[in-house]
């Protein structure tokens, strides 16, 4: 994983250099919200970007948009940073820097066989995405993960990638929500908790130095609390009876210390003060907004990010899901 590393400073600046990478520069403004500080990034460049349309993860859709993929090697060299190959799945990725960047050194993990964007992660795409992360840490470039999964989920392609932002050194511990999860005190350790936010979200805290494992040890580990975190978000959606009928959608953003999933309701919010779509993807999850110009900063900062978030997310059923496991443990005991 080192090598991947030290190739991506290089390779974003000559990718920058031939044109083949755009970057748009921002600055972040803080905004608190309950527990929250997040970073609001205004990058008004964007506002002359295109908007992709959002993708429909049918499979008669899928089958098309195979054609045209961006994903599908052969790679532009300039963007391709290295391969890695998961040992015991046989399962190869490629890294790929983010054509559009707005921070530095952002950059994909990709299935080289097409895989959806609308699949669960699996054992291999965690264990190299948490190897990555290992990595970032033993060189001092930490990094944190996230994943957009279905059509609601801000997904902007259909071939299945994982994205990486590095952190800056102020936050170099893991994004803004990552400084709550880190303050909740658990009484069980080895199972998922929530925060308290408001929206539903669901979270799982890794043992103590889990990024010195092997890949070997980490499978089963990371295997096992993204199931559990999985089947409170399905949990969570069927309690919601109104919920879209297309297949559910949901983030991840993974840390060395957390993972997260977080059940998504819709794709985008429209703001009410000025009518404006705000697209939330997972980002908006880690603690991190995204808007075009000081008009909608404004509005986002008026109308309060918790409230966007909860537009976009579902309610928290959390105590129900807590009984329901009291119970099912209580029956297990007789």
């Amino acid at each position: 994983m080192s090598h991947i590393l030290e190739k991506l400073s290089s390779a974003f600046d000559a990718a920058q250099k031939e044109g083949d990478l755009l970057f748009f520069p921002s600055t972040v403004v803080k905004h608190q919200d309950e527990k929250v500080v997040y970073e609001i990034r205004l990058c008004p460049a964007l506002q002359n970007k295109p908007t992709l349309p959002t993708p429909d993860f049918a499979p008669q859709e899928l089958h098309e948009k195979k054609k045209e993929d961006p994903f599908s090697p052969p790679y532009n060299p300039h963007l391709h940073v290295g391969d890695i190959r998961d040992e015991e799945s046989g399962t190869e990725y490629a890294v790929l820097l983010n054509k559009y960047s707005v921070v530095p050194q952002h950059f994909l993990l990709i299935t080289k066989e097409f895989a959806s964007q609308a699949s669960p992660l699996s054992p291999s795409d965690l264990v190299q995405t948490y190897l990555l992360l290992a990595a970032g840490r033993k060189a001092r470039t930490p990094l944190f993960a996230f994943y957009n999964c279905g059509d609601i989920s801000g997904a902007s392609q259909h071939h299945k990638h994982l994205q990486f932002l590095p952190l800056d050194d102020e936050d170099e511990d893991g994004p803004p929500i990552e400084h709550l999860a880190r303050s909740v005190k658990l009484e069980t350790p080895d199972r998922p908790f929530t925060l308290p936010v408001s929206y539903a979200n669901h979270v799982f805290r890794f043992p103590d130095r889990l990024y010195a494992l092997s890949a070997e040890q980490l499978e089963p580990i990371l295997a096992s609390a993204f199931i559990s975190l999985l089947d409170l978000v399905f949990s969570t959606i069927r309690h919601d009876s109104t919920y879209p009928s297309n297949r559910p959608s949901y983030n991840v953003v993974l840390t060395l210390e957390h993972m997260h999933l977080i059940p998504r309701r819709q794709e985008s919010h429209v703001l009410a003060e000025t009518g404006d779509e705000l697209s939330v993807n997972a980002l908006g999850f880690a603690g991190m907004l995204l808007v075009k110009s000081e008009r909608e900063l404004e509005a986002v900062k008026k109308e309060g990010v918790s409230k966007i978030l909860r537009g976009v997310g579902l309610e928290s059923v959390h105590e129900i899901q807590v009984l329901g496991t009291a119970a099912e443990a209580r029956d297990e005991d007789v």
